[in-house]
C-alpha cells in the first residue's frame, strides 16, 4: 500500500533532529539568570520587583505578584475576591485540576458547568442555570490560549453581584475584543512552567487592578503577613497564609523570556495558520474555532477526530489513541493533554479533600451538589476524541516545520480512509503487541 505509515515501518515525514526544544535559551537569558546567580539575594530579590513590574506593563495591570507557580496564583485569587467556607465558585468542567482544586484550597465549593464543545470554553449559556444563593464567584478559563466570551460572563457576573477569575495560565497574549486577557475580571492568573508561552521553568503571576484585592491575595501568598519581604516585616500571621513566593534566578529566567515574547506569539500564530490551511480540507478533523471577537495565542493547537465521518460508535479512546500513535510515529510531538473532565476525578466524586469529607461536610456547605459527569456531555466528547500540538510550533520552529506537521497529520488519516478505522485499528493492535 502506498504511503505506508512509519507505525507500520515506512518511512516518517519528519526526521529527528527538525522539532527544535522549546524555550529557545540565547545570551539574553544566560547573561539574566548569572547575573541573579552572582547577585546577593537568591530568594524573593530584585529580579522578582522588576518582573513584577515589567509583567504588568505588559499585560496593562495595575498590580502584579510573582508567585511559585499559576496554581498558587489561582487560590490567591480565591483568597483576594474573599470567598470563603461554604461559598461556591462556578468553574468550567473541562481544564486543569488547579482551576478547581484551587477553589477546594480555601474551603469552597467548585460547581461544573459544560463545555462549549466548539470553543473548548465553558459555556456561557450554560452558568446562570448554575448559579445559587451561595454563589460567589466565576472562574473563566482561556483554555489553550482562545479567550472565553467575557462580555456575556461580566454581564451575569454583575448581575448577580459575583466575583470573576480569569485563569490566564495558557493565555499570554490573548485577547478579547482587542484588549488582553487578564483585564476583564476582579483578578487573573498566569503560569510560567516549562510548556507555557512564557516559560521561567516554573512560577506564575498574580495580577488585578483592584488594591484590596491585591492587598489580600499579598498576605496569603506571604504567610498571612501584611508586609512583604523587602518591607519591614513584623513576622505576625494575620491571617491564614502560604508561601507562594518566587525567587530572584527564576524571575530573571523570566524577564528575559518576557523580552521575546511578543516574537514568540507570532511565531505561534504564523505556524497555526500554515498548519491550518493545510488541514482545512480534511473534513474528518475538527480544526480550532476562533470567533471573530478573539485572537488565540496558540499555546495548544487542538485537533479532534469527528468520530460521526469515522462511524465510530464504540471505542472511541482506543481508535483516537492508535491516530494518535501513529501520527507520533511520524516525528510530531503531540499528546493528550487531559484526559478526565474535573468532575469525574476522586477529589470531587469522593467529596473528600480534607479528610472526613472536608469541605463538602462543613455545615455552611449546600447538600444538593452532585457531580454527576452525565451533566457534561461535551466536556466528556472533548476528551475522548483530542489531541494537540505545542512545542513543534513554537520558535524556534518555523512555518517549514509546520508545514511538515500538517503532512504528517493528513497522511495517517488519508491512511485511515482509505483502509478504514476497523482495519486500522486491528493493524495497530498486530503491530504494537
Amino acid at each position: 500500500m502506498k504511503n505506508n505509515l512509519s507505525i507500520f515501518g515506512g518511512e516518517k515525514v519528519i526526521p529527528e533532529g527538525t522539532i527544535k526544544k522549546w524555550p529557545p535559551i540565547d545570551k539574553l537569558d544566560v547573561d539574566y539568570v548569572l547575573s541573579s546567580l552572582n547577585g546577593e539575594i537568591h530568594s524573593f530579590g530584585p529580579n522578582c520587583k522588576e518582573f513584577e513590574k515589567e509583567f504588568a506593563q505588559w499585560n496593562g495591570n495595575k498590580y502584579a505578584i510573582t508567585t511559585n507557580s499559576g496554581t498558587a496564583a489561582l487560590h490567591m485569587g480565591i483568597a483576594g475576591c474573599d470567598f470563603g467556607c461554604g461559598d461556591e465558585v462556578i468553574v468550567p468542567a473541562y481544564s486543569w485540576s488547579s482551576s478547581a482544586t484551587c477553589i477546594l484550597h480555601h474551603n469552597c465549593i467548585p460547581v461544573f458547568v459544560d463545555i462549549d464543545f466548539d470553543t473548548m470554553n465553558i459555556d456561557v449559556d450554560k452558568i446562570e442555570e448554575k448559579i445559587t444563593e451561595k454563589t460567589k464567584g466565576i472562574i473563566v478559563v482561556h483554555l489553550h490560549g482562545l479567550p472565553v466570551e467575557m462580555d456575556k460572563v461580566l454581564k451575569i457576573a454583575e448581575k448577580y453581584k459575583l466575583k470573576v477569575i480569569e485563569d490566564a495560565c495558557q493565555a499570554h497574549g490573548a485577547k478579547y475584543k482587542e484588549k488582553k486577557v487578564g483585564n476583564f475580571g476582579d483578578c487573573a492568573a498566569f503560569s510560567f512552567n516549562q510548556n507555557k508561552c512564557l516559560c521561567s521553568g516554573e512560577g506564575g503571576m498574580f495580577v488585578t487592578d483592584n488594591e484590596e484585592i491585591y492587598n489580600k491575595a499579598k498576605m496569603l501568598w506571604n504567610f498571612g503577613e501584611t508586609r512583604v519581604p523587602f518591607e519591614n516585616r513584623d513576622y505576625h500571621a494575620y491571617a491564614l497564609g502560604w508561601m507562594y513566593r518566587n525567587n530572584d534566578l527564576t524571575a530573571a529566567f523570566g524577564r528575559a523570556q518576557l523580552k521575546k515574547l511578543d516574537w514568540y506569539l507570532e511565531v505561534q500564530k504564523k505556524n497555526a495558520e500554515v498548519l491550518t490551511n493545510i488541514l482545512k480540507e480534511v473534513e474528518s478533523l475538527i480544526l480550532p474555532y476562533v470567533p471573530e471577537n478573539c485572537e488565540h495565542n496558540w499555546y495548544n493547537y487542538t485537533i479532534r477526530l469527528d468520530m460521526d465521518y469515522f462511524g465510530i460508535k464504540k471505542d472511541k479512546r482506543k481508535f483516537r489513541d492508535y491516530v494518535l500513535k501513529a501520527i507520533q510515529s511520524e516525528g510530531v510531538k503531540c499528546g493528550i493533554w487531559q484526559s478526565f473532565i474535573l468532575p469525574i476525578m476522586t477529589v470531587f466524586q469522593a467529596k473528600n479533600a480534607y479528610g472526613k469529607g472536608c469541605p463538602w461536610s462543613c455545615k455552611y456547605y449546600r447538600k444538593e451538589i452532585n457531580y454527576n459527569p452525565e451533566e457534561y456531555p461535551n466536556a466528556q466528547k472533548h476528551c475522548d476524541t483530542h489531541f494537540g500540538i505545542t512545542d513543534p510550533l513554537r520558535a524556534p520552529n518555523d512555518e517549514k516545520v509546520a508545514e511538515l506537521i500538517g503532512i504528517a497529520i493528513k497522511k495517517v488519516i488519508d491512511y485511515v480512509k482509505e483502509i478504514g478505522p476497523k482495519k486500522f485499528i486491528e493493524k495497530c493492535e498486530q503491530f504494537l503487541k
